[in-house]
């Protein structure tokens, strides 16, 4: 089987303790390289891997013509230029999200990618899930009825550390940005339609570079639906999606970073309550082989313009809690 060959840009913790293993696990994934801002970490990495090759900069592994896709995990506020120089050299970019600052950047790195021929995707790992088509089939199969909400919920308490980077408004800190993101684009995966208003309520901490700190909010989707969420990294740690139909509701612990062992969920009906104990997958591997999937046989699961679409919506929605009105998102 044909395996995509991978440069790593950075060593940031997601990618040393999620993803980098993840690759090393994949069947169509290696780590041909590794790249940091000095070559005493990347080397160090290196080793630890057993990577061949270890870089000083991000220009020597985009230069590499050995590396196929990189995989970006840097700060924010360095999504959108690495992207496009990523694209611009003929790799493949697999970036963190959220993928920009606004949607205008989300624009430019889709177009650049686009242009050069590359595939892009952004690292929203659950998506990738098999959970997450399980509990679409059962929307679809009508078991629960016709969708009338969801209820997203992800929360941790990361206050005390002031020097993180999350807590830095010019880099994209936030919680909007950093775990808000998840339920905004699990609603529109599952009710499979774009949304029309957002109203969101956020604190605001001065200690901590005036950043969202906690958002909470409602998103109106077409025919009257919706999702109610609240974000937050000053908060007990939590995670929860609730599906709600006029027939029944499905419950998700741990939506977002469930694997093998802990994807089970709930279904209620009259019938009763239904233990669904979902195919575990190790989400960041799944992504991993989807990625590479979309890159040798043309098959992403999900359009690049998704990208535009989904950064769209967390810009209004902050837009909304710094403004403290409902926006519009036509």
């Amino acid at each position: 089987m044909q395996k995509l060959r991978w440069g790593i840009m950075g060593c940031a913790q997601i990618a040393i303790g999620s993803v980098m293993p993840a690759i090393q696990d994949s069947e169509r994934g290696v780590i041909a390289a590794i790249a940091s801002r000095g070559l005493e970490k990347s080397s160090a990495v290196a080793a630890d891997f057993g990577i061949e090759k270890a870089y000083s900069s991000y220009e020597e592994l985009l230069a590499d013509p050995e590396i196929d896709a990189v995989y970006i995990p840097l700060p924010n506020h360095l999504h959108r230029e690495w992207v496009i120089r990523a694209a611009e050299a003929g790799k493949h970019v697999l970036c963190e999200k959220p993928i920009a600052l606004d949607s205008r950047e989300a624009a430019e790195m889709v177009k650049a990618c686009k242009e050069a021929g590359v595939h892009l995707a952004e690292a929203y790992m659950y998506r990738h899930h098999p959970r997450i088509a399980e509990l679409q089939e059962i929307i679809a199969s009508g078991e629960i009825g016709e969708l009338r909400s969801i209820r997203g919920t992800f929360t941790y308490n990361d206050a005390e550390d002031k020097s993180n980077i999350r807590f830095k408004a010019a880099w994209g800190g936030g919680s909007l940005y950093d775990v808000g993101c998840y339920p905004l684009s699990a609603a529109r995966l599952l009710f499979g339609t774009e949304p029309e208003a957002v109203t969101v309520h956020g604190i605001f901490s001065a200690e901590h570079d005036n950043v969202d700190m906690m958002a909470s909010g409602l998103v109106e989707f077409p025919g009257g639906v919706s999702l109610i969420f609240d974000c937050g990294m000053w908060a007990f740690n939590r995670q929860l999606l609730e599906i709600l139909g006029t027939e029944g509701r499905i419950e998700v612990p741990m939506p977002f970073n469930a694997r093998e062992d802990d994807a089970e969920f709930f279904v209620y009906t009259q019938e009763g309550v239904r233990r669904a104990r979902a195919t575990g997958a190790n989400p960041y591997v799944c992504q991993v082989d989807n990625f590479a999937a979309a890159v040798f046989e043309g098959k992403p699961l999900f359009a690049a313009e998704d990208i535009v679409v989904n950064m769209n919506l967390i810009e209004t929605c902050l837009a909304s809690a710094r403004q403290r009105k409902r926006i519009s998102m036509n």
